[in-house]
């Protein structure tokens, strides 16, 4: 129907029936409302029917009144009413006159109803929702009418559609909220009904304001507390007659058999409806806390040691909502260190493998949250969920999850080799291989990286024609993250490096201007990492020609830092070849890294490898001649000498050694440097020490310490910018008169 084809709207109302307010002097009349819209021709098009009702209080009301007067008025100003009604409303203003308080009420006799709330409940016809004042009255009488007030209600709020008229009855929430605050003690199916009602006002946020307005959440907190205790008794009294039970039971004494028998029913039809209660409670808690600031409140009330306190349920549902709210809370780092404090993955683990997919699920969304923290993942491998996760990865539904969690394990190196005594890298392998073209999924991949670090997994990788089909997918596809995962298998010595003889040409043929950086770089790093004795590195470089290739990266600026790193990484591992660390220096390569190192001097990573490559090349005559006469490298190691980084220093001496071994003139620079050195350390350490003790000046007062002829001269060597140059080596005796006494000698000379 469109919109203008309506032209007029039929109202209709109809009077109904009356009755008293069950707690108030008031009449209550029910009356229907007919709504029709009719079309431009007179047709009724569309209709609709809703039941209403109209409270009309009576505050004058009182044992004086005149009732038949009092009648005749209402009917006069209520046009609901009809004329011929007005008997009825006389008798029941006679009613309202003489009815005693609800405390003084003749009790109803109400029969029992078995009610559970929730899933498959249905909705009882006989609940009304014009009703809901007389359902109230049963809330203010005994505990069997309360229940059936209560679950009444309850059934009307199960249709949202009632939602808006319930919460405009503050009577009925009042009275709900109070019966709740004064009775959840005596009776859980009260409790539990009372709290279902909330919970169904609790699923639409735009009624948190009102659940909290009657402090609903802070009585569920209470009620949770008090249930957990009252199961820890139960367990408490249960194991006390089983231990007395397991005691006698070769005397088979009848009567303890009975009694046991008979606790553990109780035991369990206590357990069913506490559980009950506490679903119910916990789903009201998870919806409010959609406001953090609600969850916070739930912290500060210790929610997660209840919830963990629940893990050790077996009821599959309750432990489906438990794992979910601790899963929505750990994303929380306070959350997380609560649930650190406790022994929540001990807790979880069993849950690892289940039967109940939904559980399984979330679980293993909660341990991937919890995964995170360095100290939890530690429990976890405590706890044994390894080879549990692992054998979770030929899982279709859950494959993913566990991955990930395993994923976090794997990039602890503690943990790395853990790895190797279970299926996994079989499993990982298949997974692999069954991608066939398509880009493997990351998840899969950074796993698979973190595993080939470790040498006894990079064996189990290679194992059968392992490693030949991973080459065979990487060079192929060209995926950098596969050639990843291959440079960690080829750092490890052994079996698995000897295997990558066969793929040095089809890896050096890779290392092209063309291709992609990222996949560059990881060719290179493997091939760096092939430090193989009988390797002809001489014949790959000229064969691919990547001498050139190396000189153009080695420019600062030519290409990622990253991939100008793995240059200087091959050129060391070439180096060790004495012919082709002979090429490599009549190329002109040396100044090009000299420069490089001038360029990225702030960096350590960069200057350690440069470093390497010299103390490499050292070694063979041929360019050791050409590093020692021909460039200012000695003059940048001795420079570096004194670096804050521990690895360039280590790398910086061994190379000096090297070089002073064969050339005496730098050997004496070396040590020259050394000692100055050294002398500065001691007087910066004695002057440092008069200045924190507070003595007074060795030589005298009043600045007499001023003599810079008692100190040892550095002229020629430091120059006053406090930057070394290459240059500043030229005259080796420009220091300390002749020299005669060797700077190494442990002499006065040069000394305080």
């Amino acid at each position: 129907m469109q919109s203008e084809d309506a032209r007029y709207l039929k109202r209709k109302v109809k009077g109904g029936s009356l009755d008293v307010h069950p707690t108030e002097k008031a009449l209550i009349v029910q009356y229907e409302v007919e709504a029709t819209i009719l079309g431009e021709t007179g047709d009724e098009m569309l209709g609709d029917r809703k039941k209403c009702q109209k409270i009309i209080r009576l505050k004058s009301l009182n044992t004086n009144t005149d009732v038949a007067a009092l009648a005749r008025k209402v009917v006069e100003e209520c046009k609901l009413i009809h004329p011929s009604k007005l008997s009825e409303v006389e008798q029941l203003l006679f009613y309202l006159q003489n009815r005693k308080k609800a405390s003084g009420k003749e009790k109803r006799v109400v029969k029992p109803r078995d009610l559970t709330p929730f899933e498959g409940m249905e909705i009882d016809e006989e609940a009304n929702i014009n009703k809901v004042e007389e359902y109230v009255e049963l809330l203010y009488e005994g505990m069997e009418e309360k229940v059936k007030g209560a679950t009444l209600i309850l059934h009307l709020a199960r249709n949202p559609v009632n939602l808006e008229e319930l919460l405009e009855n503050e009577t009925a929430l009042g009275a709900l909220a109070r019966v709740l605050r004064e009775d959840w003690k005596q009776s859980v199916e009260l409790a539990t009904t009372i709290i279902y009602v909330f919970f169904c006002f609790s699923s639409f946020s735009q009624f948190h304001g009102l659940v909290t307005h009657y402090k609903i959440g802070a009585l569920c907190m209470n009620v949770m507390e008090h249930e957990l205790k009252r199961y820890d008794l139960w367990q408490d009294e249960l194991q006390k007659k089983t231990r007395t039970y397991i005691l006698h039971f070769r005397l088979w004494v009848w009567a303890l058999r009975k009694e046991h028998e008979k606790a553990f029913k109780k035991y369990q039809g206590l357990l069913v409806k506490q559980e009950q209660l506490l679903r119910v409670a916990l789903y009201l808690l998870l919806n409010l806390a959609e406001d953090t600031r609600t969850e916070l409140k739930m912290r500060n009330k210790n929610i997660v040691h209840m919830l963990v306190k629940t893990l050790d349920r077996e009821n599959e549902e309750l432990l489906v909502l438990v794992v979910s709210f601790l899963k929505k809370l750990s994303i929380f780092l306070e959350n997380k260190n609560d649930m650190a404090e406790v022994d929540t993955v001990e807790r979880l683990s069993r849950l690892v493998p289940c039967e109940h997919e939904d559980l399984l699920n979330i679980t293993l969304r909660l341990l991937l949250n919890l995964s995170f923290d360095t100290g939890l993942r530690i429990k976890m491998v405590q706890v044994g969920l390894l080879p549990k996760l692992t054998s979770l990865l030929g899982d279709e539904n859950h494959k993913q999850m566990a991955m990930c969690i395993l994923y976090h394990i794997s990039v602890d190196d503690r943990f790395k080799s853990m790895f190797a005594y279970t299926d996994c890298i079989p499993q990982l392998m298949k997974m692999l291989f069954e991608h066939g073209e398509e880009r493997i999924d990351a998840e899969l991949i950074s796993f698979c990286i973190n595993l080939a670090a470790n040498k006894k997994n990079a064996q189990l990788i290679c194992e059968g024609n392992g490693l030949k089909m991973l080459m065979k997918r990487a060079l192929k596809l060209k995926d950098p993250l596969l050639m990843k995962m291959i440079r960690n298998i080829s750092q490890h010595d052994g079996p698995p490096k000897h295997l990558f003889i066969d793929y040095v040409g089809d890896l050096a043929a890779q290392i092209t201007p063309d291709e992609n950086e990222e996949y560059v770089i990881e060719c290179l790093g493997t091939l760096a990492n092939l430090t193989i004795a009988d390797l002809d590195w001489e014949l790959v470089l000229k064969e691919y020609n990547l001498v050139p290739y190396f000189k153009d990266r080695l420019k600062p600026g030519s290409a990622e830092d990253d991939l100008i790193l793995e240059v200087v990484i091959m050129i060391g591992t070439v180096s060790m070849d004495d012919s082709c660390a002979a090429m490599l220096a009549k190329s002109g390569i040396i100044p090009a890294i000299i420069e490089l190192l001038n360029a990225q001097q702030e960096d350590d990573e960069f200057v350690c490898q440069i470093v390497y490559v010299f103390y490499q090349m050292v070694f063979h005559q041929a360019t050791r001649e050409v590093i020692i006469k021909e460039t200012q490298a000695p003059a940048y190691l001795i420079d570096l000498m004194h670096d804050k980084n521990a690895e360039i220093r280590k790398v910086c001496d061994n190379t000096l050694d090297i070089i002073a071994e064969y050339d005496e003139e730098w050997g004496r620079k070396t040590q020259r440097e050394k000692f100055r050195w050294h002398n500065s350390q001691w007087l910066e350490m004695v002057e440092s020490r008069q200045m924190e003790e507070g003595e007074p000046f060795m030589y005298g007062e009043d600045g007499e310490m001023d003599r810079p002829d008692l100190f040892y001269s550095t002229d020629g060597i430091t120059p006053a910018s406090g930057a070394v140059s290459p240059d500043f080596f030229s005259d080796p005796y420009a220091q300390n008169g002749d020299g005669q006494h060797g700077v190494g000698s442990n002499t006065m000379e040069g000394r305080v």
